[in-house]
């Protein structure tokens, strides 16, 4: 999984100053206002929208988008969409599993959009059932390692429910059980530690290890799914070595 993580955090480490920024910006605020929307617009009651207000913040969005977003979740102003959650399972090259989650106002276009990139893209869609079962939903907390030692960090979260912690060069990545994200989350703040997101994320039972070339062609894939606007998150189940992260970035 190390390869997947790393790779994931380097995109959007990088993600912060390249061209499509704007797009990432979109989908921040609208993580916020959904968030909102379905717990209240109250940071210190709803811990999902504080996470995905640290997350926005720490990527630089404006606070005049996220203070926009929440008024839109809140109903304070209007203008907001009927946002929905939808999944949509498929293969890769290579036979990587692939889960894709969509967050849109119209479900025909997000199909649309990732059946034609799947096809694209040397991928195929799978009916519902036949690749999430290989993924399960786990608390996911980047932290910058800063002069953090992997002891401390140990010491700090393994009681609030840390089941993992991985080095992944320049973070730290923390993996819990779904329901511990929050109680992770809380003994970092309490031991005074700086973090740049807690996810509820999915993550592979099993993965597909991959060469260059597949691995060149899954972040192809991935990539252009996440062009696309109601694209939310894509989880894969691919691990790529040190040595092939090293020759493609």
């Amino acid at each position: 999984m190390s390869g997947h993580s790393k790779w994931a955090t380097t995109k959007h480490k990088k993600a912060a100053i390249d061209a499509k920024r704007g797009k990432m910006f979109a989908k921040l605020v609208k993580n916020i206002e959904v968030s909102a929307r379905t717990g209240g617009a109250d940071p210190a009651g709803n811990p999902t929208l504080y996470d995905a207000i640290q997350k926005a913040r720490k990527a630089s969005v404006p606070n005049d988008n996220i203070e926009r977003a929440l008024k839109r979740g809140s109903g304070v102003e209007a203008g907001g969409a009927d946002w929905q959650t939808i999944m949509y399972e498929g293969y890769g090259p290579n036979g990587v599993a692939v889960l894709i989650e969509c967050l849109t106002d119209n479900r025909n276009r997000a199909a649309g959009e990732v059946r034609t990139a799947m096809g694209k893209n040397n991928g195929n869609m799978a009916d519902p059932g036949s690749v999430s079962y290989l993924f399960a939903r786990k608390g996911v907390v980047i932290v910058p390692k800063a002069d953090l030692t992997e002891d401390a960090l140990l010491d700090a979260v393994l009681e609030a429910g840390a089941e993992e912690v991985n080095d992944l060069g320049e973070v730290f990545e923390i993996v819990s059980e779904a329901v511990d994200l929050i109680p992770v989350r809380n003994a970092l703040q309490a031991a005074g530690i700086e973090y740049d997101s807690a996810d509820s994320s999915f993550m592979p039972a099993v993965t597909v290890p991959l060469d260059l070339e597949g691995a060149k062609k899954i972040f192809k894939l991935i990539e252009a799914l996440e062009d696309s606007d109601d694209v939310q998150n894509v989880y894969a189940n691919f691990d790529v070595s040190d040595d092939i992260m090293a020759q493609i970035d």
